[in-house]
């Protein structure tokens, strides 16, 4: 895929996406209906991109997600010529379920491939997102229990306590915080 493209299904790929139950996009339910993917992803025919989601939800179900949480059935009305309307069949799907098609789409074609590079960066991204998150509440909590050793530490001078019995006092804070194990091995 050249870089006209790229850009083009990931566009198309948001474009398609929809929220559920919410004025703020923000905090609302994302989904795509599989019909809406089936084109994206250049399947001509709804029996055999239906086979992709079977498969899909099969990956799904066999790692212990439950089915009902990313792949929702629905129905919706569709133009069929002559300014009339037919309800279809469809399928609501997560983010998830986007994913778990992409990764059993046929790999011969040259979007599925591309789907399958763009969810495994998306997931990289979210994976590299979480870290540095952790690290910032850790560099937080870190600095928080600095500035209370330090205050606690004063409080302790302050009163006359000397160094034997901070000494003292740490190691029964010590103990109590690691449930009364043997902190030296720390």
């Amino acid at each position: 895929m050249n870089k006209e493209e790229i850009i083009k299904f990931v566009s198309f790929f948001d474009e398609i996406k929809h929220q559920e139950n919410s004025q703020d996009k923000k905090e609302g339910i994302e989904f795509w209906f599989a019909r809406d993917l089936q084109k994206l992803l250049d399947y001509s025919k709804w029996e055999n991109f239906n086979s992709v989601i079977n498969r899909a939800k099969k990956a799904c179900e066999t790692s212990n997600h439950n089915i009902l949480d990313h792949f929702v059935d629905a129905n919706k009305m569709v133009e069929i010529g002559s300014n009339t309307k037919r309800e279809v069949e469809d399928i609501m799907l997560t983010r998830y379920a986007c994913y778990l098609i992409a990764q059993n789409g046929d790999p011969r074609k040259e979007v599925i491939a591309f789907a399958q590079t763009y969810f495994a960066t998306q997931t990289r991204k979210q994976e590299l997102l979480e870290e540095r998150l952790e690290i910032q509440e850790r560099l937080k909590a870190r600095k928080k229990l600095t500035e209370t050793e330090k205050e606690l530490s004063s409080n302790i001078y302050q009163r006359g306590v000397d160094n034997q019995g901070f000494g003292r006092i740490r190691a029964k804070g010590d103990k109590a915080l690691f449930n009364n194990s043997d902190v030296s091995m720390f």
